[in-house]
């Protein structure tokens, strides 16, 4: 048998081809520098020619090449995902752009007062993170932060790691954010699963890592917040008058911005809820309801996310639009503006899929899956090892999710799991994909510059966060994977 044979009929051949593609992947990203759109797709299209798929498998023909895996890897997943993710974004801007998230400050620092404005803090990040992508809210929360951690008097690092926790476990675990959106397709779980398990999976790393790490990190690191980072000096400092909120400017500095009459709290929460409410009814539905009952056909259309997603933006819309002002064009502008980074995105999440399926249809699925069951390594086990090794190498988190979710696929679809515990293996690839946060990682810097952090400080306070996320989420999956399954 030639070395060519080898590779591409025997499980460690296949095996041996399936880790030259993932290093070939990290190479191109990490040294070469190369877009992750770009390496995924190049990789994939080299490891499918490499395993010897038919030309007419990998893009189709030139008449026909809608049965592809070219084809069908992107558009099946951005089928499900596209129209998700944009709706989650055009409702995370006009929550924000309305003022919800000055609204929710002011509120949660009332409620818990000076001595518990850190946990105030991780509760907005944690209720104000659902709709909106990790980076924009850092964006967005970044001057509140600053205020608070000015008049308490105290290290800006214990006002600001609950509120990243809260960012970072909502992005990583719950739906509308890209990756659970993506697992959700790779691994044909509903998306209402995949809200239930992040919760409680994600929560108990959410307070482990922002509340009880981020409480004693932040007594042992004092960060002061520049005098540049604020609106005003302190002694002229006061609370925003109503009709006033301080937000994001240029670099993060805290600039006015004068608005109509604040959002309520109730209304904010209320239209946060409104998505994840539908489509838990619908999940609950289907497990509670006859399958020919006319309520759960009901639940069925309102519980798609799709639907559920565009019912809360154009209650938003009125809401917080039109009813405070705005014209139908400046609604369209918002939309547009907020939409724009998203192509990247979708891109990225296509290429990674595309090359799943190639993994998945040279066979090196189900030779994983073989060596695996030999060696009685639980799945959910390789799941969380493979995205950690991809997360730390390679920075992106998105990354990490697709490419997990594409390798693991198989194995999973082999065992003929529950939904809760597909949705259990979901939450292990999340948490494996947010450890050890580090100079490869675009966030990382994002907070070193955002709260005034040293990369010594950053690597002590962020990257200790990430990880006690990460493994704390994970063993909470595993437990409960160990259980059901």
């Amino acid at each position: 048998m030639g070395a060519v044979d080898w590779l591409r009929t025997t499980t460690p051949g296949l095996l041996v081809l399936c880790g030259l593609a993932i290093a070939v992947l990290l190479f191109a990203i990490i040294k070469v520098k190369l877009e992750p759109f770009i390496a995924l797709l190049l990789t994939g299209l080299g490891l499918a020619l490499a395993a010897g798929l038919p030309v007419s498998k990998i893009v189709g023909t030139a008449i026909k090449a809608g049965d592809s895996l070219l084809e069908t890897g992107f558009g099946g997943i951005l089928g499900h995902i596209a129209v998700i993710i944009g709706l989650g974004t055009v409702l995370g801007a006009i929550l924000e752009r309305s003022g919800g998230a000055d609204v929710l400050t002011g509120k949660l620092l009332n409620l818990f007062g000076e001595k518990g404005a850190p946990f105030a803090m991780g509760l907005l990040g944690l209720i104000f993170g659902i709709p909106v992508f990790f980076d924009i809210g850092i964006f967005v929360l970044a001057p509140l932060i600053y205020v608070a951690a000015k008049r308490g008097g105290r290290s800006l690092v214990l006002y600001a790691m609950p509120m990243l926790a809260g960012l970072s476990m909502t992005h990583a675990f719950l739906p509308p954010h890209p990756g659970p959106v993506a697992l959700g397709g790779l691994l044909g779980v509903s998306l209402g699963w995949l809200i239930l398990m992040g919760f409680v999976c994600g929560l108990p790393g959410f307070v482990a890592a922002g509340i009880v790490w981020g409480s004693y990190i932040g007594k042992r690191i004092h960060v002061e917040v520049p005098d540049e980072f604020l609106v005003r000096k302190e002694d002229e400092q006061t609370a925003p008058d109503e009709g006033e909120r301080v937000s994001g400017g240029s670099g993060g500095v805290a600039t006015k911005t004068v608005t109509a009459t604040p959002p309520s709290v109730g209304l904010i929460g209320a239209i946060i809820a409104i998505p994840l409410v539908l489509i838990l009814g619908a999940t609950f539905g289907t497990q509670l309801l006859d399958k020919d009952s006319q309520l759960l056909q009901v639940l069925t259309f309102f519980g798609t996310p799709a639907v559920a997603l565009l019912i809360a933006v154009l209650i938003a819309f009125y809401v917080l639009g039109v009813r405070r002002g705005s014209t139908v064009q400046e609604l369209s502008e918002l939309t547009a503006e907020s939409l724009r980074p998203v192509g990247m995105l979708l891109l990225v999440v296509g290429a990674g899929a595309f090359f799943g399926k190639v993994i998945s249809a040279t066979g090196i699925g189900t030779a994983l899956a073989d060596t695996m069951s030999a060696a009685g390594l639980p799945v959910i086990v390789l799941a969380y090892i493979i995205s950690c090794g991809l997360r730390i190498a390679q920075g992106s988190a998105t990354v990490a999710i697709v490419t997990t979710g594409g390798i693991v696929a198989p194995l999973v679809a082999s065992h003929g799991y529950s939904q809760m515990s597909i949705a259990l293996i979901a939450m292990a690839i999340a948490a494996g994909s947010i450890i050890l946060s580090h100079v490869n990682d675009g966030g990382f810097w994002i907070i070193a510059k955002f709260f005034n952090l040293t990369v010594k400080q950053t690597l002590q306070t962020w990257t200790v966060l990430e990880t006690i996320l990460s493994v704390v989420s994970f063993a909470v999956a595993a437990i409960l994977f160990a259980i059901v399954s």
